[in-house]
């Protein structure tokens, strides 16, 4: 794995391009820009074709809630299944259904099979290879790139999508009004080849785990325990998902803010998408100042007063210049906001659940996306567009409010990776790896002096244990031997026993240490292992291999 052990994990990386120094980083990256670019282009002519063949408003806000509901609905079973399997294939599973489904969606048009339910279904099916793919290039940066890197690694998919951006929907807008829909998506189809073709001829290391891989109901419950115990994942969860049902009034609406307000075609859209673009490059680009003179939370407040700005300006403009600037605004809001929660969960997230973690963070923020899509064309076709970039703008003051309740703390470098060294402690049984319940016992001898600074470290350690995988975890005091304390947890099979220690990092391994010198007897704390095994019901009596051999 690429990642330096002893590493300093709070190292920012000196430039925000440092990353490109890793040449698979870089051709994987580079590849990217060429399918962003395609994308940006289909973007521009689906939204354009639904505008020009739609006259709901609604329809035409739910082409942003099509391209965005896959991911709330896969993005949670793909985490789970780039932190099992080869996250490599299912990258390349991802580009492939995109290539597939653009491919087919350019034949329907030059077949004249066009209606505004075929649009939404074909940008929803490019939009699930998108959700497969992803999680797991999102997971596959800390693979690839140093841990000191990888801040500036995350930002840089911000800032290369941006970068292309500035060009790519006024490419698109010139492509379609010069030589039709069907050229931009047959371009389209073709940009999606790079990435495809590049990911299949590179090759990275990843650390393999030496235990079986988890099955999938267990792997997606792993992954939101971790996520419902991390107060940084659930702020970054929070926060985005607030600020994408809120902002993204300004792209869903931008076709309505061309063709009713501005009066242009699919030039003026994307002169409008170029500006929106170059205020986020130029905020990627300087996203490394940004994160050492400002704090997490002050940085995500101006984002969202900047997005604020530009959609109030969007209600109350009628001029193509302006509307450009208002949006070179909230595209640097928006690219600042986005790539500070990105990073806050890749940092948050140990390697073992980095693909879950950032699924879960992308399925629920997506939602939010695709119903403040819905929302806003609700409320345009409802009462008026006026009213829907309006709200949007209120909406968004109340999320910068709302890091009162949902503060985003500073970052405070990735957590260490796993130690997975681990050996196994001997037990009289042959175990089977689904054997189980576990239940691990361990007895301390804590004097009276020290119980308030044990019960200190056991809150801790409670909520690393239960982390990693410790379920009904409790804390009991002898009422005859008030010396004696027992903690105890279980795991539902051996497997997930062993698993839970090649989990523990080490810090963890610290913590315990600092618990161990408050113990008072002679000898460590005794540890015990053993299996449960129900008596309320007749049960098959246990073969062979169960038995002790001793």
């Amino acid at each position: 794995m690429s990642s330096i052990a002893g590493e300093d994990a709070a190292a920012v990386a000196p430039t925000t391009f440092a990353p490109l120094r890793n040449p698979t980083f870089r051709s994987i990256w580079l590849a990217m820009q060429v399918s962003n670019l395609g994308w940006l282009m289909q973007t521009v002519a689906i939204s354009w074709l639904m505008a020009t063949i739609s006259t709901s408003d609604l329809m035409v806000a739910l082409v942003q809630a099509s391209s965005t509901l896959p991911v709330f609905m896969l993005s949670v079973f793909v985490g789970a299944i780039a932190d099992n399997y080869s996250r490599r294939r299912i990258m390349l599973a991802g580009w492939g259904l995109m290539t597939i489904a653009s491919a087919m969606l350019a034949g329907c048009v030059a077949l004249g099979l066009v209606s505004p339910w075929m649009i939404l279904g074909f940008s929803f099916l490019i939009a699930s290879g998108a959700a497969l793919n992803d999680p797991a290039w999102q997971a596959s940066v800390g693979d690839i790139v140093s841990r000191r890197d990888v801040p500036a690694a995350v930002t840089l998919l911000s800032v290369g999508f941006n970068t292309v951006r500035t060009i790519g929907p006024a490419l698109g807008g010139l492509v379609v009004a010069s030589f039709g829909l069907l050229t931009a998506l047959i371009v389209t189809t073709l940009s999606y080849l790079v990435p495809l073709g590049t990911i299949w001829r590179r090759q990275w290391k990843v650390r393999s785990s030496p235990l079986p891989r988890e099955s999938m109901r267990t792997a997606i419950y792993d992954g939101l325990r971790f996520t419902a115990l991390s107060s940084e994942i659930k702020a970054a969860i929070a926060r985005g998902t607030l600020f994408g049902l809120a902002s993204i009034a300004i792209l869903a609406l931008l076709p309505l803010v061309v063709r009713d307000r501005l009066a242009g075609g699919p030039i003026a859209f994307g002169i409008a998408m170029a500006g929106f673009g170059t205020g986020a490059f130029l905020a990627g680009v300087a996203n490394s100042v940004f994160r050492r003179i400002l704090a997490q939370e002050r940085l995500m407040t101006l984002a969202c007063l900047a997005c604020a700005a530009c959609s109030l300006s969007l209600a109350l403009t009628s001029s193509v210049a302006v509307a450009a600037v208002a949006l070179a605004l909230g595209g640097a809001g928006w690219v600042s906001a986005w790539s500070g929660l990105g990073v806050s969960v890749q940092l948050a997230s140990p390697r073992w659940v980095v693909g879950r973690t950032i699924s879960i963070y992308y399925a629920l923020v997506d939602g939010g996306l695709a119903a403040g899509s819905w929302l806003w064309g609700m409320v345009a076709q409802n009462h008026s567009l006026t009213w829907a970039l309006e709200g949007s703008a209120g909406a968004l003051v109340l999320v910068a409010a709302a890091g009162v309740l949902f503060p985003l703390r500073e970052h405070r470098g990735s957590e260490p990776d796993p130690l997975e060294e681990f050996d196994a402690p001997a037990v009289a049984l042959n175990l089977k790896p689904r054997s189980g319940p576990i239940i691990v016992k361990v007895e301390y001898l804590i004097p009276e002096t020290h119980v308030a600074p044990f019960l200190d470290l056991m809150r801790e350690r409670r909520h690393v244990h239960s982390r990693v995988g410790a379920r009904r975890w409790t804390l009991q005091r002898n009422l005859q031997k008030p010396l004696q304390w027992t903690e105890t947890f279980q795991t539902p099979t051996w497997t997930d026993y062993l698993r839970l220690n090649h989990r523990l990092t080490t810090a963890d391994r610290e913590l315990d240490e600092r618990v161990f010198q408050l113990h008072g007897g002679e000898e460590p704390p005794h540890m015990t292992l053993m299996i449960e095994r129900p008596t309320s019901t007749a049960r098959k009596r246990e073969p062979a291999p169960y038995l002790s051999r001793h």
